[in-house]
């Protein structure tokens, strides 16, 4: 498993219901995106940034998605580009299944 942190400075600080509706926009474009477990939405406590924490199978379905096209349209949305950083979790604890996991 990998797991991409991608973030972007906002051009205005956004509260969290500003950055909720910005973030259910595009959230269907996820859905059934091929390799992606699961994707988690956030934006700081300032409300000066904000990304997505993903989880996908793999590094090449992570940097399938983040194609230019996929660049450009965060760029354009939210006024600066983002910036994304794989990292990989050879431990995960799962407490909704009572389960630590070595993926």
């Amino acid at each position: 498993m990998i797991i991409a942190i991608v973030s972007f400075r906002l051009p205005k600080p956004l509260t969290l219901e500003e950055a909720a509706a910005a973030f259910d926009q595009t959230a269907s474009l996820y859905l059934g995106k091929p390799g992606l477990v699961r994707k988690h939405y956030f934006v700081t406590e300032e409300g000066d940034r904000a990304g997505g924490i993903y989880l996908w199978r793999s590094l090449f379905d992570a940097q399938a998605c983040y194609s230019d096209a996929w660049r450009d349209m965060v760029t354009a949305k939210y006024g600066h580009p983002p910036e994304v950083v794989y990292v990989q979790s050879p431990v995960t604890v799962d407490n909704v299944t009572g389960k630590i996991e070595h993926p």
